[in-house]
Formats: C-alpha cells, structure tokens, sequence
C-alpha cells in the first residue's frame, strides 16, 4: 500500500475505532471521551501553530475562550440555535486572529510567546470585566431550548450524549483530515521550511510573513471551533477557558503526543485528561503522580508517543 493510502487508512481506522467505543463503554466513559474529543480539536488546531510552523504560543486560549464566548453569547443573549451559534463562534476565533495575528506576528521567539500571553491575559481580564454577560468566574449555562439542530426535518437535542459524542467525533475526524491534507500539502511543507530555516524559506522567495499569518487563521478557527463546540455540547462557559491554563495545556498535549505528528494532539490529550482521571481516584496527591509519570513519558519518549514511534518503528506517519 502506498505511504499516502497508508496514512488516510490510519487515521479513517482510528476514528473507526472511536466511533465503535460508544457501543461497549458506559454512559460517564462516553461523556468523558466526548469531552476528550473536543479538547482534542483544540490541541489539533495548536499542534499546527506550533508543531508544524514553529510557532510557541502561550495565548491560544484566547481563541478557544473567543469562539466559547461568540458561540455561547450568541445562543444565551441573542437565542440564536446551535447551528449558527457553532459558525458564529468560528468567525469570532477568525476574526480575532485576524485583528491580533498581524501584531504578534511582528515578533518571534520568546517575545511572540510573551506577545500572545500578554493578548490572552487581557481577553481574561475582559471576560471578568464584563462578568454580566459574561458571567465571569461563576460562568454561564445555555437553555436546552437553543441547543438542538435540525437535520432533515428531526431535531437532534445536544444534551443527548449520543449525539455529543458523535457530534464531537465528527468534528475531530474534520480537523484532523483537514491537518493531514495540510501538512501534506506544498502549502504545509512552506510552512516546515519555515520552520526549519525561516530565512532561507524567505531567500527562496517565500512572503514568511503571509504563510505564517495563514497558519495563525486556520490553528485558530479550529481552536475556536473547539470552544464553540464545547459550549453547545455541553451547556456551560465561563473565564476559566481564558486563563493561561487553557493556554499551557494544549502545548502539553502536543508535547506528549508527539508534536508534528497529525494524531499526537489526540494520543496527548488522551493520555493527560485519563492520567489525571485514573490517579485522582486513588490519591488526593495525584498532581504527583501525574508529574512522575510525565517526566518518564518524556525520558522513553523524548519527542512524545507518536513521534518517537515515527522516529523509531514507522516512519511513515504523518
């Protein structure tokens, strides 16, 4: 079989996998993994940011809480349905790489992370600020009313975790097709040459500036997407999805998984949101046990799971 027909067939397996677990799990391990799903997306729009074009943001939660809130607020103030909501929250995350990409973008390293954390901590302090829309810390809750979406005549109810966790499967099995045909793409390994060697990616006659600024929209309308998909799912926003935590936990995700790898964001955020859940139950000291176990994830698997798999037993992945 062929590398590419190899790399379509790995991933079409893997969402065949997640869609058959619903049938053999129970009901808290299909709203757990529903969740899991759309954080995934998350790391999956970070991982092209970051893994792919080299790119260390420590402000995507600003994206994620843009498209929780322009999804959430749209339903909750303005009652519009789950469908245009969902778009509305992808337009907002858009919108906002747009306004603030072309000025972070004028830095690089160290100072474009220090740049995108300063941008998400005011968006923070913004949600805080406009807590009676936005209800700050306490959050807020959407109605069932508003989250149903008609498909063919039958309205399908978002607080049904079947259609949850199928609905965040769907989204998942879009963004990580989208990242594979990306990366795969003349399009995407500009984006590698950057960065590998951003000047010489620009002596080649490369505009840098615009390949990086396309990947800054595309990382953040998935991420936006996530948030925006978060809300409906599951009924509930608040500031803590702006906060430098929503920030550091999609790069640990990526970091774990296997930066640069199409399936590593997943296979990371798997492995944390279940590390965390499994000694949690044990231990009310599991904030150790977590740190031990990733300190020993990283010295087996230095360039996280899937990439030390690539690096080791197949090449092939994407």
């Amino acid at each position: 079989m062929p590398v590419r027909d190899r790399a379509v067939f790995l991933h079409a397996a893997v969402i065949l996998v997640i869609f058959a677990l619903q049938f053999v799990i129970g009901d808290y391990q299909v709203l757990t993994l529903g969740r899991i799903l759309v954080l995934a997306v998350f790391a999956t729009g970070y991982n092209l940011l970051f893994g792919y074009t080299g790119l260390l943001s420590l402000g995507h939660a600003m994206f994620f809480a843009a498209g929780l809130y322009g999804a959430g607020l749209a339903a909750s103030l303005f009652g519009w349905s789950a469908a245009p909501a969902f778009i509305a929250g992808i337009i907002s995350g858009l919108l906002l790489a747009l306004m603030l990409g072309p000025l972070a973008l004028r830095t690089s390293g160290v100072a474009f992370m220090i740049v995108t954390m300063m941008f998400a901590q005011a968006l923070f302090l913004a949600t805080l600020y406009f807590n009676e829309y936005t209800g700050g810390d306490q959050g807020f809750t959407l109605a069932d009313s508003v989250r149903q979406i008609p498909v063919f005549g039958v309205q399908i109810h978002l607080s049904d975790p079947v259609a949850r966790y199928n609905l965040a499967l769907i989204l998942l099995a879009i963004c990580q097709f989208a990242s594979l045909a990306i990366v795969r793409s003349p399009f995407g390994r500009v984006l590698a040459a950057i960065r590998e060697n951003e000047d010489r990616a620009r002596m080649l006659g490369y505009d840098t500036f615009r390949y990086k600024l396309w990947a800054v929209a595309i990382s953040s309308a998935m991420s936006a997407a996530a948030g925006a998909a978060y809300v409906l799912l599951f009924a509930y926003g608040g500031s803590t999805f702006a906060s430098v935590q929503y920030s550091i936990l999609p790069l640990l995700w990526v970091l774990l998984g296997g930066a640069r790898t199409v399936l590593g964001p997943l296979v990371g955020t798997l492995l944390m949101f279940y590390l965390v859940d499994v000694s949690s139950g044990y231990t009310s000291a599991y904030m150790l046990v977590v740190g031990v176990t990733l300190i020993a994830l990283v010295l087996w698997f230095p360039k996280g799971v899937m990439g030390t798999l690539r690096d080791r037993l197949v090449p092939w992945l994407p």
